[in-house]
């Protein structure tokens, strides 16, 4: 089953791809950050992580580095991120509650040069932890004036984000380099760096997607995977240069990296971090305080959404255009994802629909040639543009989950057991046929919304305004203008007219209810039978 083609594949770099948005939205928001009363705008976030770019230049940063970073959700994080990029240098995300065992056992099995850590990890629910004995157990003199590491002989720097309010004395531990030191001032001669001659397939980022006390498996990941992901996931939140996202999610994980940071970078948004680590109170109040009004909810095919729990979320938080996404780290992370407007139904016993650019076939667990018909279960692969280069390190544990078909296409095997349905995987787009329908001359306006049926489990269904009365256009005119013109599957079942003083249902912004609609396309189907 393939995904839609369109939008095309955005053919940068993740620092290129900033340039053009920094131009378009230099002057907006694009991170504040709570805990710190902290707010860059994209000038602004452009211009700190060129001078930090620049810092990590003079203490020996380079492309292909892989540079460690274990922080917070933070201003820092955000501008160090930007700054690897930009470097072709490779962003190593740690898990902050990590032990000193398992961060010696992670920089070490990617030979990394470099680690940025904050001074005290904050983790939920937790008090702060004091990351000196940490670093004491990766370097045996944090006192001297030179580092070295018998854990990890790679480690040539250790840079400091002094978070701890002065509760750690950090004046003796000269091995260390302070964040703040790097931030230079930017020459006079302009804003951006050199030309670093990056290209978009080259790793940038490499996630931990399981332990790594012993062997960890580091899912590696282009400009090109992130960056695309980062943009088509926005595309189906509707994200635009005016809404807020709230990311209450950890930007160690792919979930607040790339749904979070990445899906409203792309798209000139602003996000909030409202703690350093999750923290319910903070989030709720920075949504209802920052007016951020966009949401995502993560899962894996085997865990699902209560219907009454999604019931809650719509009735107590009015979180009416939640979606949800199926994806995993080695996918960079979404193959699959609903909009925000999708039937209740299909958002909580599905996870949506194909990415753009994104292929899927579900296979025999005993044989993985083996193709199953639709509706039967089995083990979904992928493949595309977002699937990671490899685990890096481990061909080995990259061939078993990499496999070649007999026409040379390399599907990713996800383990996880999945259907395919028919009309669901058919990517009906309802903005496809409106388009199609405006295009009519007894047409003044139209929307398209899904509702249920017995036998595909969902059929379009349009409402039109008629240019003239309701009797200048029929629903087979209606139905045949779009079979001339698309695919059959998005001929619309019904069709439904309004009067010319009847108005769409919008929200305050103008933005057209469709869930409304759909319930009214029910009641009225409700009422013919």
């Amino acid at each position: 089953m393939q995904g839609p083609l369109q939008p095309p594949l955005i053919e940068s770099t993740v620092g290129d791809h900033f340039v053009k948005i920094v131009a378009a939205y230099g002057d907006r928001p694009a991170l504040i950050s709570r805990h710190q009363n902290d707010i860059a705008t994209f000038d602004s976030l452009d211009f700190r992580s060129n001078a930090l770019a620049r810092g990590l230049q003079s203490v020996g940063v380079k492309k292909g580095d892989r540079v460690g970073v274990m922080l917070g959700n933070s201003m820092e994080y955000v501008v160090a991120t930007y700054a690897l990029f930009k470097l072709g240098a490779i962003l190593v995300p740690l898990n902050p509650s990590f032990n000193a065992s398992q961060v010696a056992s992670a920089l070490d099995h990617l030979k990394s040069s470099h680690l940025i850590i904050n001074a005290e990890s904050n983790l939920p629910r937790k008090d702060p932890r004091d990351n000196i004995p940490l670093l004491k157990h990766l370097v045996q003199d944090l006192s001297g004036s030179g580092l070295s590491s018998e854990l990890v002989p790679s480690l040539k720097k250790i840079i400091l984000v002094d978070n701890s309010l002065g509760r750690p004395d950090l004046s003796d531990y000269s091995s260390l380099i302070p964040f703040a030191d790097l931030v230079s001032e930017l020459p006079a001669d302009g804003r951006s760096l050199p030309d670093q001659n990056l290209s978009p397939h080259e790793i940038v980022n490499i996630q931990f997607t399981s332990g790594t006390t012993a062997m960890p498996k580091a899912a590696s990941l282009s400009h090109r995977s992130i960056l695309n992901n980062g943009s088509q996931i926005g595309d189906r939140m509707l994200l635009t240069p005016q809404d807020i996202v709230c990311c209450p999610p950890p930007l160690f994980h792919c979930f607040g990296s790339i749904l979070g940071l990445m899906a409203t970078v792309t798209h000139g948004a602003a996000i909030v971090f409202p703690s350093e680590s999750f923290h319910a109170r903070a989030t709720l109040q920075a949504v209802q305080e920052e007016n951020a009004r966009r949401s995502t909810e993560s899962r894996r095919s085997g865990s699902s959404i209560p219907a009454e729990l999604m019931k809650k979320l719509h009735r107590v938080l009015n979180l009416t255009e939640l979606t949800i996404c199926y994806g995993m780290t080695k996918t960079s992370p979404v193959s699959c994802m609903t909009t925000t407007d999708d039937p209740m139904d299909k958002r909580i016993g599905s996870v949506g629909r194909l990415m753009p650019h994104v292929e899927a076939k579900v296979v025999s667990p005993s044989n993985h040639n083996q193709i199953l018909p639709i509706e039967a279960k089995g083990e979904l692969a992928v493949r595309g543009y977002l699937l990671m280069k490899e685990y890096w390190g481990d061909p080995e544990k990259t061939a078993e989950v990499m496999l070649k078909d007999k026409y040379g296409k390399v599907w990713m095997h996800t383990g996880d057991e999945a259907r395919l349905d028919h009309s669901w995987g058919e990517n009906i787009h309802p903005l496809e046929i409106e388009n199609c329908l405006y295009a009519h001359p007894g047409v003044v306006d139209v929307s398209v919304v899904g509702v249920p049926d017995a036998r595909y489990g969902e059929v379009v269904a349009a409402f039109v305004v008629p240019r003239d009365s309701p009797s200048s256009v029929s629903e087979n005119e209606i139905q045949q203008w779009v079979r001339d013109r698309l695919s059959n599957h998005l001929v619309p079942k019904y069709v439904f007219f309004l009067g010319a003083s009847e108005t769409f249902p919008k929200t305050a912004s103008g933005k057209i209810q469709k869930f409304k609609l759909k319930e009214r396309a029910i009641d009225l189907l409700a009422g013919k039978k």
